[in-house]
């Protein structure tokens, strides 16, 4: 096998798929706007110059769309044909479990990617553990006792990152390649309200869930600094998980890793462990 590029290295999936790549001792290479150490190489969704270098030597990418284009599939699939010319063969994608296959934005990047690679693997992962820390707008309402969402009492399979990375990986270097859309979820599927209870039990402190319209939702994105034409497009998202869009769980995770995915508890407690070292 030949080196593994990761797009969208620097990110909360990329980083982490990066990481378990190094763990295997699989050779990669990190693609970011900004090179900084051994292992880096410069790559801009929007500067076609920068694929080739990134792409040279390379026989599967993990596949993650410019984060906040209203319509990447208008960047992405020149880089697909780009790295198929390149000798890629297999790809893994990084969607989202709240499109389908051809659905607008990241469903138009599926559908190209099916058409154009070979190996295709598209991974649909629900939402981020990670969302409710770091620097998101989410994580901000958890420091701040509230949270704040369109999503009413809506359910979501939460998963830790690094159970999507781990199915990335399988993804990328197993030698029988997993061609086919896999749903990654949590164990167990909570409403944000739970998930607010969850936290206060192992902080101690007081953290509620304030559902608003996703209009109210979007402007407060805005507010936050999304761009104002993809803000509706996220709010809009949590009125569907309102009507239970997400509302389910699979066996994928450990189907592809061996391995049960991590629970919301166990990620509280190791992340407030962790913080309050």
């Amino acid at each position: 096998m030949r080196e593994v590029l990761v797009v969208g290295a620097t990110g909360t999936v990329g980083s982490a798929v990066s990481e378990a790549l190094s763990a295997e001792g699989v050779a990669h290479r990190r693609a970011t706007r900004a090179p900084k150490t051994p292992g880096d190489i410069g790559f801009d969704w929007f500067d076609a110059a920068t694929w080739s270098a990134a792409l040279a030597g390379v026989s599967a990418v993990y596949l993650i769309a410019p984060v906040g284009a209203a319509d990447p599939a208008v960047v992405v699939e020149p880089f697909l044909r780009t790295a198929r010319a390149a000798g890629v063969r297999r790809v893994v994608v990084q969607s989202s479990s709240a499109v389908s296959s051809g659905d607008p934005g990241l469903g138009e990047i599926d559908a190209r990617a099916r058409e154009i690679i070979d190996e295709w693997t598209i991974l649909r992962p629900s939402w981020f553990m990670q969302n409710f820390t770091g620097s998101s707008s989410l994580a901000e309402g958890v420091r701040g006792g509230e949270i704040v969402t369109a999503t009413g009492d809506g359910p979501v399979a939460f998963i830790d990152a690094r159970d999507i990375a781990a199915v990335g990986v399988r993804a990328l270097v197993d030698p029988t390649p997993h061609v086919g859309e896999y749903v990654l979820t949590g164990p167990r599927a909570l409403t944000y309200g739970q998930a607010a209870q969850v936290i206060s039990r192992k902080t101690g402190t007081s953290l509620v869930h304030r559902s608003v319209s996703a209009d109210e939702l979007a402007a407060l994105h805005i507010e936050h600094g999304m761009p104002a034409d993809y803000a509706p497009i996220l709010a809009a998202l949590d009125r569907d998980i309102a009507a239970g869009s997400e509302n389910r769980v699979t066996a994928a995770v450990e189907e592809l890793t061996g391995r049960a995915p991590r629970s919301f508890e166990e990620f509280v407690g190791e992340w407030f462990t962790v913080a309050a070292d």
